[in-house]
């Protein structure tokens, strides 16, 4: 990454000119999770523009007038406050800002799915990690840019537990057809069933889409199966009371299969992709952008923002290194634990998840296990990222 100079917000004695009117932000907007891009449009008499995160300067632009304007930057991966000033000849100025933001690396940005190739050496060590947890387990990696990652038993049936709230949200936007307002009713039910994995808010969003939690049901189910996930099944609501390198594909297959009985049940592929079309969707690609009615970019990306917010810690991301982000839905019951998300990081994103089961009930070992698994998968990932980049270099040199 090119270093870039610090410079300090402009003081506020700065006052802005009454002609120079404040910039237009497009995107991104509050409550979003962005890969860098802000972009808007300053207005007549402008003459520069320039891009702050956090009060320190991270682009400078000379403009003409009316104009749009488009910086990709690398923001630090937390909540940042980005604020747009527009200066005339002059020197006076004014900005716009806006927060909250979360930040994501641009390496992470959404791709076009990648056709799927096993990579033997991630799949030796998932494999390994899967057979030896004391019950069942199941895990999927993928890197998001290249297509390379591995699995295990990753198409056997478990209870999904509240790892399905995140097609609740899905398909509560994609009905509503934008965003909630922030502090309105079903902002908050969003929140409190993704951040905090409330049961009476999911109950509650179900009732809303479908006139009762079955009927809601119903309106996931059929926002699943129209993305292509078909093993996968949001049974009713929620129980309210608290309850204890090559071209080979990545194999779907069952290896081992709980005995689950009847209600909510999905598989570890079908987790990677509800989380991968979110992604996708955020920068307008993949079935929930395309075959699904309306789902714009901004939805996407507010549902990412809730996600990197999830205060539910100690899983996949319990062995990531800092300055990593893990945007996840967990879901648990005493028979079975699972997690499933998106690792954002310098080099890019990777998709995973871990289900475990066992009938006399799983405990911490579950999450020792999604931390090992997230960690092996970026260990490998990052190792293949650097050794193709060095690649590169060598052919550039000989060339």
């Amino acid at each position: 990454m090119i270093p870039i100079a610090l410079h300090m917000e402009f003081p506020p004695a700065v006052a802005a000119s009454a002609a120079l009117r404040p910039p237009a932000i497009v995107s991104p907007a509050p409550r979003e999770a962005s890969f860098g891009q802000v972009s808007g449009r300053v207005f007549a008499g402008t003459t520069r523009v320039r891009v702050l995160v956090n009060g320190v300067q991270r682009r400078s632009q000379t403009v003409s007038g009316t104009t749009a304007f488009s910086f990709s930057l690398n923001l630090p991966a937390r909540g940042v406050r980005i604020r747009v000033v527009a200066q005339d000849a002059s020197g006076a100025r004014a900005s716009r800002s806006v927060s909250p933001v979360y930040g994501l690396p641009r390496a992470g940005r959404p791709f076009p799915t990648r056709p799927s190739a096993n990579d033997a050496v991630l799949g030796r060590r998932l494999r390994s990690l899967a057979r030896a947890f004391p019950g069942t387990a199941a895990v999927y990696a993928q890197d998001l840019r290249t297509g390379r990652g591995a699995a295990w038993n990753a198409r056997a049936r478990f209870p999904a537990a509240s790892t399905l709230k995140l097609a609740i949200a899905m398909e509560t936007l994609r009905t509503l057809g934008s965003r909630p307002a922030a502090g309105s009713s079903v902002d908050r039910l969003l929140r409190s069933m993704l951040v905090y994995s409330d049961n009476a808010a999911a109950n509650s969003l179900l009732v809303r889409l479908g006139g009762s939690t079955s009927g809601g049901a119903a309106r996931v189910n059929a926002l699943m199966r129209s993305l292509g996930v078909r093993d996968s099944l949001m049974y009713g609501g929620y129980e309210t009371a608290a309850l204890t390198a090559a071209a080979r594909p990545i194999p779907l297959q069952v290896n081992e299969q709980p005995s689950i009985g009847i209600g909510k049940y999905t598989t570890a592929w079908d987790l990677v992709r509800l989380h991968r079309a979110v992604q996708q969707a955020a920068r307008g690609l993949g079935p929930l952008a395309h075959t699904s009615g309306s789902f714009p970019r901004g939805d996407a990306r507010y549902l990412l923002w809730l996600l990197a917010h999830v205060a539910d810690h100690g899983k996949l991301d319990r062995n990531l290194p800092g300055g990593v982000s893990t945007l996840h839905k967990a879901g648990w019951i005493r028979q079975a634990r699972h997690d499933a998300g998106i690792v954002y990081w310098q080099g890019g994103a990777y998709v995973v998840a871990v289900m475990t089961w066992n009938s006399g009930g799983v405990g911490s070992r579950s999450d020792v296990l999604a931390g090992r698994v997230a960690r092996s998968a970026f260990d490998r990932f990052r190792a293949l990222r650097a050794a193709s980049a060095s690649s590169l270099a060598d052919a550039s040199v000989t060339t």
